[in-house]
């Protein structure tokens, strides 16, 4: 039975096997997901509307109840269309249905993902015979194009991928769970290690489900500091994936060989690696400490211009080659805010777009069980303060992301703005020396924000010129 065209183009069981199993129950576990519109069978469209007002006034959708609810206009179509009595149908749609209520959710998921792939034929039926006409606009095409293929992704992305509602005993004992994990190891931590301990120790690591961010002016190390920490975590077994907006992937990676040389007390600056100004030797450490890098954890995604759908879909690809790798994806790093492109739905209101942004990568930290670690650039205003040391107010373009973000983090070098300052007076010029001698490989990492912990600044080591970040002396490695 049909009455919507091309009914080859889609497989009405899957259809009635949702609304016969809503019939049976389980219209609450699918109501926040699925809509009529959804159904391409027309009379299907009607029977789901039914069912949903019948449980919402009388919470039953048997089928004597949502028959009752069925315009008599569509009960006499059905039945001069079909010869089939729609008491009949709704009867035997729900004798007939085959998983249930039980398994109702995955039924739900793949009606979504029916209209959409029917939605998407149309789309790109529509776009191609607008494309074929002279008087198109191409850059116009593409926008409204835009639009509609960010609806038809949202759509897809309805519902959890994991169970969002849990007793607070159960969560109490999740959390003590982790409390005596940490206990054990003697780690202290409850969240992916930062590989620092001195960070560690403030934060209690990088919790998954968290929306991180860290902010920094230009040259400040945020770069560095994410590619450190990412390869720290990769070392520990944790999966990380990297996006980079703004930096290709063998850039990012000569970073991370000039870091981990580090720790063999090999000082070669990644820029000698990128433009080739190395010995001999200096080649030979270099393609041992490659050679240690083999198969950590830590994919970088170089593609730029991507927006929030594009990075979701960069993710769950990543995610399926690291559990097929034998590992799980634990976090995903982004350099950065303001490189990501920004949806149509908000016509350059970059308040909105920015606050879209932050919102839907705090909804894949939750989603997916992961740490995402967000990097941003701060507005100028911070270079026109006495003190340069960041604060929230110089977050860009929307207080969202203060609102979105678990935590927020500002990095600092005061060495950076001694480096180009310059005296005429002696005293003052020795005395700038001297402090740049002292502050040179300082980096201060202030926590600006965190929900379940203190505001405060922990100073770390850094060497700019080989990407490297360590823990000051006050903590042991």
């Amino acid at each position: 039975m049909t009455i919507a065209p091309n009914q080859n183009d889609f497989v009405i069981e899957i259809e009635q096997e949702v609304l016969g199993s809503l019939m049976l129950g389980g219209y609450s576990r699918v109501a926040s997901m699925l809509e009529a519109r959804h159904f391409i069978e027309p009379v299907h469209q009607h029977i789901y509307q039914a069912i949903t007002s019948a449980h919402e006034r009388f919470n039953s959708a048997r089928p004597d109840i949502v028959v009752k609810l069925l315009p008599e206009a569509v009960k006499e179509a059905h039945e001069q269309y079909t010869g089939l009595g729609i008491s009949n149908y709704l009867a035997r749609l729900a004798t007939s249905s085959v998983l249930g209520s039980a398994n109702i959710e995955k039924s739900a998921k793949q009606v979504i993902e029916q209209s959409a792939r029917l939605a998407l034929a149309d789309q790109a039926e529509n776009l191609s015979t607008a494309a074929r006409d002279p008087n198109s606009n191409p850059a116009d095409l593409v926008t409204k194009a835009g639009v509609i293929f960010d609806d038809i992704v949202s759509d897809l992305r309805r519902g959890a991928k994991r169970k969002s509602q849990v007793s607070v005993s159960h969560a109490a004992s999740n959390a003590i769970i982790a409390a005596e994990i940490a206990m054990a190891t003697g780690t202290g931590i409850t969240g992916l290690s930062w590989g620092l301990s001195d960070i560690n120790h403030v934060t209690g690591g990088i919790h998954k489900r968290d929306l991180t961010l860290i902010g920094a002016r230009p040259s400040m190390g945020k770069t560095s500091v994410a590619m450190s920490v990412g390869c720290k975590l990769a070392k520990q077994g944790h999966g990380v994936g990297f996006i980079s907006l703004e930096m290709d992937a063998e850039k990012l990676a000569a970073r991370a060989v000039s870091d981990l040389a580090y720790d063999d007390n090999i000082r070669i600056p990644y820029q000698d690696l990128v433009t080739g100004r190395l010995s001999q030797p200096d080649l030979y450490a270099l393609k041992r400490v490659q050679k240690e890098m083999d198969g950590l954890p830590l994919l970088i995604e170089e593609q730029s211009g991507l927006s929030i759908s594009d990075i979701r879909v960069k993710l769950e690809v990543m995610l399926e080659a690291s559990e097929k790798a034998g590992h799980a994806l634990d976090c995903l790093m982004i350099d950065h805010l303001g490189l990501i492109r920004a949806s149509n739905r908000y016509s350059g209101n970059r308040t909105n777009e920015i606050a879209e942004m932050t919102g839907a990568l705090k909804s894949m930290a939750r989603e997916y069980d992961i740490s995402v670690v967000l990097l941003s650039q701060l507005n100028r205003a911070v270079e026109q303060q006495a003190d340069k040391r960041p604060q929230l107010s110089a977050l860009r373009d929307s207080g969202a992301i203060e609102q979105d973000a678990d935590t927020i983090i500002f990095l600092y070098r005061e060495a950076y703005y001694l480096e180009r300052e310059k005296h005429d007076d002696m005293d003052k010029e020795i005395a700038r020396q001297d402090r740049l001698a002292e502050v040179k490989n300082k980096l201060e990492f202030h926590i600006a924000k965190q929900r379940n912990g203190p505001v405060t600044q922990v100073d770390l080591f850094i060497d700019v010129a080989c990407s490297a970040v360590r823990n000051a002396a006050r903590y042991e490695a």
